[in-house]
């Protein structure tokens, strides 16, 4: 959408009151109702719909009349209330031509009462090249609805953030101004980007250059994910300036080492392609023949260490979670020193000691077990003794009652003995299971996909007479 700033001239301030009656109802509707516009508004004199009509002819609203009578903010109304706001602050007071476009935004040049010219980018999520923000970037975080305007405003003051935080940690970036909705004012690089530089005096050093911006970012937290030949701007002097900072990550997201190689990757291939620059190494093989490698110049992720800042935790980069917040803490107060294992090895090792100290609880109970039988060996003779006994009772029913007496007097003592016995054998079985269930890891057996669910039907009705037939 072109922006045409004339139109400026010949809005009121009921105008400008409309339209921020319409922005405060999209917080909440998706299309805001008319009769809310106007209570929002409440315009002194009325004519809310004269207001209306005359945004519409000028295209900053959008009228939609599918549900109800409503209206909604165009990209256009949007760029009006951000530059209406920054012309009252005092942060410029004209604006120029049109510098740049990209999928995610547009670049225009303002200047201020002094004549400096600065550069005003205007975010534009939703364009028909870039719909995928959702997925690629996470802008709404733990938030389900959103809309255009809104995801623009959330990159604008991303971005802004960054590139304020970068500056003041000695990065080459624009100088941040201001930021306000979807617009963010920074100062004016005077250089081309890399992608329109055919020839460079020095492409060693300027190659140099710009991995070691790659290693800083990441020594400082932080990896740009877009770092590419589109990003990265040049002046006559081959002085780098980095540029587009919203999908910024960091170093402790769970794509982060693809995002950093990627990087790295269109770098080396970009000075490969346009100057021609060799980045193999020759190594001597076994046999003496030389052997051409280039893993001795590309960069490793694993081999950068973040000793520099912690620019993520301060700006809450995407990946930066509150456990590594915590990690951190600790580290700067000295309770933990630097260890050279990841997270995911230290939980294996957990996991090991967990299994090794479950299995020796079973050999435990196994010994104690032994123990138990070899304190009292007589157990299994008592149990035989008892069975043996219980047959020539019942073989020799008719002896003398002083010998039934004395038998009786056995059997209650050998039950006695069995019921003590039994009681300690479950107590070892509860013991056992406990141990087993805690080696195996808490972990329930699952069910089948086939298996037996009541549903009403004549296969139901078969499986409930099989199953009272099995209790009968």
């Amino acid at each position: 959408m072109k922006l045409d700033v004339d139109v400026l001239r010949y809005l009121s301030k009921d105008d400008f009151r409309v339209l921020t009656a319409v922005e405060m109802g999209m917080r909440n509707h998706e299309i805001v109702p008319s009769e809310l516009v106007h209570r929002i508004a409440s315009l002194k004199h009325g004519g809310t719909y004269k207001v209306l009509k005359n945004l519409l002819r000028y295209k900053l609203l959008h009228h939609d009349s599918s549900k109800y009578d409503g209206f909604r903010l165009t990209y256009l109304g949007y760029d009006f209330l951000a530059i209406k706001t920054l012309v009252n602050r005092g942060v410029f007071t004209a604006v120029g031509r049109q510098l740049g476009v990209g999928k995610e935004s547009d670049i225009f040049e303002v200047a201020r009462e002094d004549g400096t010219v600065l550069a005003m980018k205007l975010h534009r999520l939703g364009r028909t090249s870039f719909r995928a923000v959702k997925s690629k970037r996470d802008y709404l975080r733990h938030r389900n609805s959103y809309n255009w305007l809104y995801l623009s405003r959330l990159a604008a003051l991303k971005e802004f953030a960054f590139m304020k935080a970068l500056e003041d940690h000695g990065f080459p970036v624009p100088n941040a101004v201001d930021c306000n909705r979807h617009c963010v004012i920074m100062s004016l690089v005077q250089g081309y980007p890399l992608v329109q530089v055919n020839q460079l005096q020095n492409p060693d050093s300027v190659f140099e250059t710009i991995i070691g911006l790659v290693v800083r970012l990441a020594e400082h937290g932080l990896i740009h994910c877009d770092f590419n030949e589109f990003n990265i701007m040049i002046d006559d002097d081959e002085k780098v300036t980095m540029i587009d900072f919203p999908q910024m990550v960091s170093v402790s997201h769970q794509n982060a080492q693809m995002y950093f190689d990627r990087d790295v990757e269109c770098i080396f291939k970009f000075f490969r392609k346009r100057f021609h620059l060799n980045f193999q190494e020759t190594t001597d093989g076994d046999d003496g023949s030389d052997i051409d490698t280039d893993e001795g110049s590309r960069l490793s992720f694993a081999s950068i260490s973040k000793t520099a800042g912690f620019l993520d935790k301060e700006l809450a980069a995407s990946g930066f979670t509150r456990k590594d917040q915590d990690v951190i803490q600790k580290f700067i107060g000295g309770s933990i020193e630097e260890s050279g294992s990841d997270d995911e090895g230290s939980d294996d090792r957990n996991e090991s000691e967990t299994n090794e100290t479950n299995v020796d609880g079973l050999d435990s109970l196994h010994l104690a077990e032994q123990d138990v039988i070899h304190k009292n060996p007589d157990l299994n003779s008592k149990k035989e003794g008892v069975s043996e006994e219980n047959q020539q009772n019942s073989e020799a029913g008719q002896g003398s009652e002083h010998d039934r007496h004395n038998a009786s007097d056995k059997e209650d003592d050998n039950e006695t003995v069995n019921e003590n016995d039994a009681e300690l054998m479950k107590r070892i079985e509860k013991q056992r299971r406990r141990a087993v269930a805690a080696v195996r890891g808490g972990r329930k057996s699952l069910a089948s996909r086939n298996s037996y669910k009541d549903k009403g039907g004549k296969s139901s009705n078969n499986s409930k007479i099989q199953k009272q037939l099995s209790n009968w």
